[in-house]
């Protein structure tokens, strides 16, 4: 019998399988030589941008700059140690202070607090430049600048629209709507109205009502997903002039950067995602055992959703899947809540979603979906009861998932993995 360790809340499970059932632990390479210090990494994606010029030599004084930044929900990008080298290329081009507006890709989040925006730049840079939260409800300030071959119609900030340049800021880490986040992502959901959000995100359903989510929208995945596409024709629209996108470890470190082309640049910043997070696999399993990772990664349900979309992937349909995930602050979003209770059934969940799309909606869908595919257990604080109306399995202990895995198994050795740190790990039959 082997014994594997992994985590859980700010603690560890034990948890046991027979040796001959195990197909193997799915980890992420992570193989990085730290030979460069995080201003070097900086800087060599600066001076040698990815199908472009330099950014210095793109701008001319008097020319207005609009640098769109993420917002405070992704702090750990690490901005307000890299944007001053932008601003350094900026300044040495001519570009004045007075024509350097930053823009926060807030999407359909809520505005930031001052000392927020010191936050994201850094004490220095908030004091010599305007910072502006991008509202996504604010007609005055948006522009229909066309609609994409999905149908969606795209609304962006005047602001943006209104500047000789736009460069994108942001990290590359996968998403499992758009393949990827950084990249166009600045763009639609980060400056666009509230409706071009929506829109966007539903194609992460089938077309017909009934037929669920879409296979084709995934972490890790361009290529015919119609969410990412649909982002880039939106993009298009304001054809932005420069991206400067860091890959960040799980330490919070630097590892990595591009500049250059917003669509080249990010396609190569993916390829390094993919070499060091994405994990080729022979066959699928039975049963998978993943962990959200502990706190805070798995501080509620709305977050461990990552876990879920990447354990699915070395899952066979109809297997079990048993997620480690503490969720000490409950379900993390009451939209999440509301998809999960509110409806019994998987029709009328997919049709409350379609009337009125968010993403939180869309991740209770999905795990209400997910129990609807696999034997769904997950060892959680959250009470059983909680989850009554779906078919996910909520227990305590990973005592409990093992007896319930068990009860419900046609054969009595599982073809096993393990996912230790399965949020940043996506594994590829």
């Amino acid at each position: 019998m082997l014994y594997y360790k992994m985590r859980y809340g700010n603690g560890e499970l034990t948890v046991p399988t027979d040796e001959k059932n195990l197909l193997g632990v799915l980890e992420s390479s992570n193989e990085v030589v730290h030979d460069r210090t995080e201003e070097q990494i900086i800087l060599d994606a600066l001076r040698k941008p990815i199908a472009s010029a330099p950014l210095k030599e793109l701008v001319k004084p008097g020319d207005t700059i609009c640098i769109i930044v993420s917002d405070t929900t992704r702090a750990w990008q690490k901005m307000s140690f890299y944007l001053p080298y932008i601003v350094d290329e900026l300044t040495a081009a001519g570009i004045k202070d007075s024509d350097i507006t930053f823009l926060c890709a807030t999407g359909s989040h809520r505005a930031q607090t001052p000392e927020e925006h010191k936050e994201l730049l850094g004490e220095d840079l908030y004091k010599r430049f305007k910072v502006i939260d991008h509202n996504c409800f604010d007609e005055e300030n948006l522009v229909y600048v066309g609609t994409t071959t999905f149908g969606t119609p795209v609304k962006l900030n005047k602001i943006a629209l209104n500047s000789t340049h736009v460069i994108l800021t942001g990290a590359i880490v996968y998403h499992f709507l758009a393949g990827w986040g950084g990249g166009k992502k600045s763009i639609l959901p980060g400056i666009s109205g509230y409706e071009t959000i929506m829109k966007n995100h539903a194609l992460s359903l089938n077309p017909e009502m009934g037929s669920g989510s879409n296979p084709e929208v995934k972490s890790g995945k361009l290529i015919n997903n119609p969410v990412h596409e649909d982002m880039l024709e939106a993009a298009s629209f304001i054809n932005p002039t420069f991206l400067f996108n860091v890959i960040v470890d799980s330490d919070g470190k630097i590892i990595e950067a591009v500049a250059g082309n917003y669509v080249k640049a990010h396609e190569e910043g993916c390829k390094l995602i993919d070499k060091l997070e994405r994990v080729q696999i022979k066959e699928k399993a039975d049963l998978v055992i993943a962990s959200q990772g502990g706190f805070p990664k798995d501080i509620n349900l709305y977050q461990t959703i990552k876990v879920i979309v990447n354990a699915r992937e070395a899952t066979k349909e109809g297997g079990t899947i048993i997620i480690l995930s503490e969720c000490s602050e409950g379900f993390g979003n009451d939209e999440v809540k509301e998809v999960i209770q509110n409806y019994d059934n998987m029709y009328d969940r997919e049709k409350a979603l379609r009337a009125n799309y968010s993403i939180a909606k869309y991740v209770g869908y999905y795990i209400a979906e997910t129990a609807e595919k696999y034997n769904f257990i997950i060892v959680t604080s959250i009470p059983a009861k909680e989850f009554s109306t779906s078919k996910v399995h909520a227990v305590k202990t990973i005592d409990e998932a093992l007896l319930l895995l068990y009860s419900k198994l046609k054969e009595d050795n599982p073809k096993t993995y393990f996912m230790p740190h399965g949020a940043s790990t996506l594994p590829q039959l």
